[in-house]
């Protein structure tokens, strides 16, 4: 069952990224009066949560640097609310998977019944972006429901993902330092995609180095890779808990009927790769260290 909770967010997850890598959803800030891409990412991330304040985005997002989110938050919800963000966030999406994939209005009937019972069921205790999403999966809009099911599901797997990277023992920093070094995402960019100074992406590698974790060279060592593979099968672990609602044979069905719109997505190149949230390509196998 990991395998297929790997593969559903290996067919959820590029649905939802067209908000980050589409042209008009990067233009959302600066058209809501924000100050750049950035200040419209965490207020539309953190939204459905209100008008949430630095230190509990912090908490909850991962990964990013204090003073960047301090940098958006609160001072967007003095320009734009929640709500409106919201609004522009879902619609923005459904049409550039519109434009994108014609064929997904009519997929969506298919599609929406079981990612709806996927999500009915999940549990929201301590998975505080999935829960608030799971509130919004009431458009008419058939296109933007299934844009927002897909976002609840993938936020549901980030949830847990926090959760597992912080019961390992690893902050922000040292979290993306390690998926860098270990070749998860890109590792000329990340430092400064997530805000960190040069002075804490050393300072953490430094920590990563005396766990024997990554080497001389800023590289992950073996134990390095183990430890990221371990991250990634717990995190497939819980987030298998998403699969419990579905018979077997509804959940390949779920898949199979996802994958050609995924696969139009990505030919349609508006997600780069490699990219800062560790997609691999569709094709790519399920990676095993030897020795785990």
């Amino acid at each position: 069952m990991e395998l297929q909770a790997r593969s559903l967010w290996l067919l959820t997850e590029p649905l939802h990224a067209v908000c980050y890598f589409e042209e008009r959803c990067r233009q959302l800030g600066r058209d809501l009066g924000l100050k750049g891409f950035w200040m419209g990412y965490f207020a539309a991330r953190t939204a459905p949560l209100g008008t949430v304040e630095p230190a509990a985005a912090m908490a909850i997002l991962g990964g990013f640097a204090p003073g960047m989110v301090a940098r958006a938050l609160p001072e967007a919800w003095s320009i734009v609310t929640p709500a409106h963000v919201l609004d522009e966030r879902g619609s923005r999406a459904a049409h550039a998977l519109r434009n994108i994939a014609p064929e997904l209005e009519h997929a969506a009937a298919e599609l929406l019944p079981p990612l709806q019972a996927i999500v009915d069921d999940a549990p929201a205790t301590a998975r505080p972006l999935f829960a608030a999403n799971r509130a919004l999966c009431d458009h008419a809009d058939p296109v933007e429901r299934l844009w927002q099911l897909a976002t609840t599901v993938r936020e549901f797997r980030g949830d847990v993902h926090q959760a597992v990277l912080a019961d390992e023992g690893l902050d922000g920093c040292e979290a993306l330092v390690l998926a860098a070094a270990s070749g998860r995402v890109p590792k000329d960019t990340m430092r400064e995609d997530r805000g960190w100074s040069e002075e804490e992406w050393a300072a953490a590698t430094d920590r990563l180095r005396s766990r024997g974790l990554v080497d001389a060279y800023g590289d992950a060592t073996h134990l390095g890779r183990l430890e990221r593979e371990r991250i990634e099968e717990a995190t497939e672990r819980l987030a298998d808990r998403l699969l419990h609602a579905l018979p077997e044979r509804e959940t390949e069905a779920l898949l199979h009927g996802l994958e050609p719109v995924v696969r139009r997505i990505l030919a349609a190149d508006v997600l780069p790769f490699p990219n800062p949230i560790g997609l691999p390509h569709l094709d790519e196998p399920v990676r095993r260290v030897p020795g785990s």
